[in-house]
């Protein structure tokens, strides 16, 4: 069965879009392997949910809750008082080692992606309408103000933040579940756990196999009409020591004027991308990097993607499939051969 976020949970953060998990574990397929145990909770604005298979059966709720916890009051800009929320009004420059850490891969993206993903951006996806603030849609003056603030050279001094421009601000909703999802991932390894499906929000991360010993199931969205449709499985991958991340357009976005905006915001431009790419959904050994190069794919668009991953074989975060739809309105798929091997159904 498909495993759905908690019906009283909704999703604010930018940019982010469900995974869907295929089926869950059997209880009978457990007889000779440790019970599976399940937690589930809210945060980041989302939902979590945690099967593992523990042979000292020991419940990790409070474990998960504190770390889920302190990585909003760290990263979060629906927390008011975040490190990064006074990162962004310029009231420290003080890094704690998660945001330290989200800078330093959000660099490495950015350079890796030719600027596709960039973490930048916080001013302009206020803007446009995809964050805590209200939305401002920006004149063309107020847009190159914005698009220079995030242009900005940005420097690690001494674990402290120098913005070359103070008005820069910055925004991990590409990267920060995520990593969020890597956090949990090392947090059960170290506690000698290793089979372990994690979802947070549609971000997946599996280590080992299920206790009959096949692969997690772990289903992909089929892209819907609208952000009301109820959520339909794509395609299904089996998926061992491994992350998939799916990020999309036909949920996030809001229509005016007879357009619609997708979250996704193009570095490039300052402004929400318009070409017709439905969603991207990458494998990667880290959910965080999955998580980046979902959302630059989106950036880029269908042919340019292709490129990138064309000129990228062996590169970081190129298993991938995208999804659009075609002039006639058929639904066309494109799936590296890597992913290809991946689906079981």
């Amino acid at each position: 069965m498909i495993h759905e976020p908690h019906p009283s949970v909704r999703h604010p953060r930018v940019g982010r879009f469900f995974c869907f998990l295929a089926a869950l574990l059997s209880l009978a397929a457990c007889r000779q392997a440790p019970q599976p145990m399940r937690l589930q909770g809210e945060a980041q604005g989302t939902y979590y949910s945690i099967l593992y298979c523990d042979s000292a059966q020991r419940d990790l709720q409070p474990q998960v809750d504190s770390l889920l916890d302190a990585f909003d009051r760290s990263a979060s800009l629906w927390v008011d008082s975040s490190l990064l929320r006074r990162l962004n009004a310029n009231l420290t420059d003080t890094l704690d080692p998660v945001l330290d850490s989200l800078l330093r891969h959000s660099l490495w993206a950015t350079r890796y992606t030719q600027g596709a993903f960039d973490c930048r951006v916080g001013r302009l996806v206020q803007a446009w309408g995809f964050s805590f603030r209200q939305r401002q849609e920006p004149d063309s003056a107020a847009l190159a103000a914005m698009l220079s603030a995030a242009r900005a050279d940005l420097a690690l001094c001494d674990g402290r933040l120098v913005k070359a421009d103070p008005a820069t601000e910055l925004d991990f909703n590409a990267i920060a579940q995520g990593y969020s999802v890597d956090l949990l991932a090392a947090l059960f390894d170290r506690l000698g756990i290793h089979s372990y499906l994690i979802d947070v929000g549609g971000e997946v991360i599996a280590r080992g196999a299920k206790p009959d010993g096949s692969p997690w199931r772990v289903g992909i969205e089929r892209p819907s009409d609208d952000s009301l449709s109820a959520p339909e499985v794509q395609t299904v991958v089996g998926l061992r020591d491994g992350s998939v991340v799916t990020s999309g357009s036909y949920r996030k976005y809001y229509e005016r004027d007879g357009l619609r905006y997708s979250h996704t915001i193009d570095p490039a431009t300052g402004r929400p991308v318009r070409h017709t790419l439905l969603s991207a959904t990458v494998v990667d050994s880290l959910c965080w990097r999955a998580d980046a190069m979902a959302t630059a794919y989106m950036v880029m668009g269908l042919d340019s993607a292709r490129r990138f991953i064309a000129t990228h074989p062996d590169g970081p975060g190129t298993d991938a499939v995208m999804l659009i739809y075609d002039d006639r309105g058929a639904l066309r798929t494109y799936t590296t051969p890597a992913f290809e091997k991946m689906i079981i159904q």
